[in-house]
């Protein structure tokens, strides 16, 4: 995929969700698409920073005891 380039995903979404969607959408004269593609973004810039630290924490092979990271640290007491 190109920079720029469109990609079209699908989702699932419960009944209750796809009728507030819908809804909203018809109120305020905008696309399901919209507020989806807004939400989508919203979150990710929200949570890129924790999201990226969570995916580096799970491909890391060391792990330590928590008195261990005290030790590490400097705050043994």
């Amino acid at each position: 995929m190109r920079i720029g380039e469109i990609m079209a995903i699908a989702i699932r979404l419960s009944e209750e969700l796809e009728n507030k969607l819908s809804l909203l959408a018809k109120k305020t004269k905008r696309s399901k698409s919209y507020y989806a593609k807004k939400a989508i973004k919203e979150f990710i810039e929200d949570r890129e920073d924790y999201l990226l630290a969570v995916a580096a924490l799970e491909e890391s092979k060391e792990f330590v005891s928590l008195e261990e990271a005290r030790k590490r640290l400097g705050m043994d007491s």
